[in-house]
């Protein structure tokens, strides 16, 4: 049965330290929220039954958009809302209020966060209704079978798994280099979003660097592409609520109609998102025009491997890379 939830004990820290405490005391039967928007689904399926869900939601220490000179700090428990809205990054940043306005429903956006967009498991549809697929233990990828429906699945990066990211402002903050803040018991630790995120190969029972007892802080945005020329666009089968089918994100300097540098980013293809350094490299010291357009899109999907029913999303990939080159014409 689906739409109830198992029984737990719901703690409610008064502050991160607290919150450090809990996840020790329970360990492996710990579970975080914020906003909740994926755990309430894996609870309601009971695929995922914590003994224990610790709500962070609360900490004020975890929440708000600020200025620190050398970086600007979103907590990890802002909300999708509030990043969309915000004057400081729609000025310096506006790939992250696009990608942030393009997540699911105003009403999701309103209550998800930051930390769980980035940190949420992924949709797999196999895997969320509880088959026992490698990435829950089990001995197969029942997305990759000459029968499975595997539209929304990898075109790059298959390692057993063929799960895809779903987070649509995972490919905006890797394009601006951006830093995720860990806490574990009390100490600190950055990572860059680009490694934050892992792929089957490295461990394929997880999405991201995060284990148990580990708590999403904080991202950090450098200034390093503040005031770029950025880009982004989502592809959905519905534009509201829906998951990218494929998604893309670019910053890039641009001197006298050449480009100077230049980061671009893919969800929706790979377990991670997908850095198209190919691109990236081609693009850079070349004059904007048509056929910058056709070489980004000759290469942008290279090395793509479909699965039986998402060779759609090779010329989508192309596409959406040509038209992210055209914005900086």
């Amino acid at each position: 049965m689906t739409d109830y939830m198992h029984a737990f004990d719901l703690y409610v820290p008064a502050s991160l330290e607290d919150a450090a405490r809990l996840l020790e005391e329970h360990g492996e039967n710990a579970w975080i929220v914020a906003g909740g928007k994926d755990s309430f689904d894996w609870f309601k399926d009971r695929h995922k039954q914590p003994q224990a869900v610790v709500d962070i939601g609360g900490l004020q220490e975890l929440h708000g958009i600020r200025d620190h000179g050398s970086h600007i700090a979103i907590g990890a428990t802002t909300t999708l809302t509030e990043m969309e809205e915000s004057e400081l990054l729609g000025e310096h940043f506006p790939v992250l209020t696009q990608a942030a306005a393009q997540v699911a429903s105003p009403q999701i956006r309103n209550a998800g966060t930051i930390g769980g967009n980035v940190s949420q498991d992924t949709r797999c549809t196999y895997y969320r209704d509880g088959f026992p697929c490698y990435r829950a233990g089990g001995n197969a990828c029942y997305a990759n079978t000459p029968t499975a429906m595997n539209r929304e699945h990898a075109l790059f990066g298959v390692s057993r798994c063929v799960a895809v990211t779903p987070s649509d402002t995972a490919p905006a903050l890797v394009a601006l280099e951006a830093e995720m803040v860990i806490s574990r018991n009390g100490t600190l630790r950055t990572v860059p979003s680009e490694e934050y995120f892992v792929g089957p190969d490295t461990d394929i029972t997880r999405m991201t660097v995060l284990e148990a007892g580990d708590i999403l802080v904080e991202v950090r945005i450098p200034w390093t592409w503040a005031g770029a020329r950025s880009y982004f666009e989502k592809v959905a089968d519905r534009q509201t609520w829906d998951f990218a089918l494929v998604n893309i994100a670019l910053v890039a300097k641009t001197e006298d109609n050449r480009v100077a540098d230049a980061r671009i980013a893919c969800g929706g293809v790979q377990c991670t998102p997908r850095r198209l350094i190919e691109v990236e490299d081609l693009v850079k010291g070349e004059t904007v025009g048509p056929d910058l357009e056709t070489l980004a899109k000759r290469v942008a999907a290279r090395g793509a491997r479909a699965l039986n029913y998402n060779q759609f999303k090779i010329p989508l990939v192309e596409n959406l890379t040509a038209r992210a080159v055209r914005s900086l014409a």
